[in-house]
């Protein structure tokens, strides 16, 4: 149930987001949800897209350098310490986690989180055996 996530590196100067941002849009890239992180050189746009060569095609035609990762999505309860629940399983099985981003749909009573483990099989493995419930790329697509 990997789930893949596209990064785009910007250079951190005016403009460059919207510039991505305005290429995906004319594209009719529908975002299902991102996440930017910045250094003082460049940031990383992280993005969960229906159609993941799609986007990395029309990013890399328009001078973005891409990666593409896999991920993890898992529901969360919507409620305090849902996602320390999701967290206190993996610190369980001794797994890191590199980053996440969240959002909530108004469609499912839970939060989604997306997320990056170190390995991401043993990642949903433990996610799984501890009964959280991960999130296929079709179910996150249709939210």
């Amino acid at each position: 149930m990997k789930l893949k996530q596209i990064s785009v590196f910007l250079e951190n100067r005016k403009g460059r987001l919207q510039k991505a941002l305005e290429v995906l849009g004319n594209a009719n890239v529908n975002i299902r949800t991102l996440s930017i992180a910045d250094t003082s050189e460049f940031g990383i746009l992280r993005m969960i897209v229906p159609d993941v060569d799609q986007v990395q095609s029309i990013l890399e035609e328009h001078n973005f350098v891409v990666k593409v990762n896999d991920v993890i999505a898992v529901g969360v309860p919507d409620e305090p310490g849902g996602l320390e629940m999701i967290l206190g399983i993996l610190n369980k099985a001794d797994i890191n986690v590199e980053y996440l981003y969240a959002f909530a749909e108004k469609k499912v009573e839970q939060a989604i989180v997306v997320l990056r483990t170190e390995n991401i099989d043993a990642g949903i493995k433990a996610l799984k055996e501890g009964g959280a419930t991960v999130l296929s790329p079709e179910e996150v697509y249709e939210l």
